[in-house]
């Protein structure tokens, strides 16, 4: 069916918290961004990244003349809320398809539990011929 996102959650103290909240404020991004960013560049390196204090982060980057850990690339806030507003949409479709899927089920059940004969309209043209009488459940019939 496809990738499906799944939730974590976890506790941690205020100072924490407020941290995090900084750090997501200085990025001007979300809270939640803050924590995906983490996981996908965690994946990405399949598990190998170590958090390390800034001040020994700075010291890392000056003593390595290869590219700075982590990489980073500026995206506009524009482009990531615009990709935050498509996610949300492709949701709303993928619950609307699935709303759609059970309506065509249910419709499907509901015609192969009818006994009754179903005439099809293209094959009355071809039967000249022959009458057909078209009845509803009030007792009114039409030719």
């Amino acid at each position: 069916m496809g990738n499906k996102n799944k939730t974590i959650s976890f506790r941690v103290n205020e100072d924490a918290f407020e941290t995090l909240r900084e750090i997501a404020e200085e990025r001007d991004i979300s809270l939640s961004a803050v924590f995906r960013d983490y996981v996908d560049t965690l994946v990405a390196h399949d598990g190998q990244v170590e958090a390390v204090p800034e001040h020994e982060l700075e010291q890392l980057r000056s003593d390595d003349d290869a590219e700075p850990f982590p990489p980073t690339v500026e995206v506009p806030k524009s482009f990531v809320r615009e990709h935050e507003r498509l996610e949300l949409e492709a949701e709303h479709l993928r619950e609307q398809l699935e709303e759609h899927k059970e309506y065509v089920t249910y419709l499907q059940e509901r015609l192969e539990a009818d006994d009754e004969e179903i005439i099809h309209l293209e094959d009355l043209d071809r039967d000249d011929d022959e009458a057909v009488r078209l009845g509803s459940d009030d007792g009114t019939s039409y030719r």
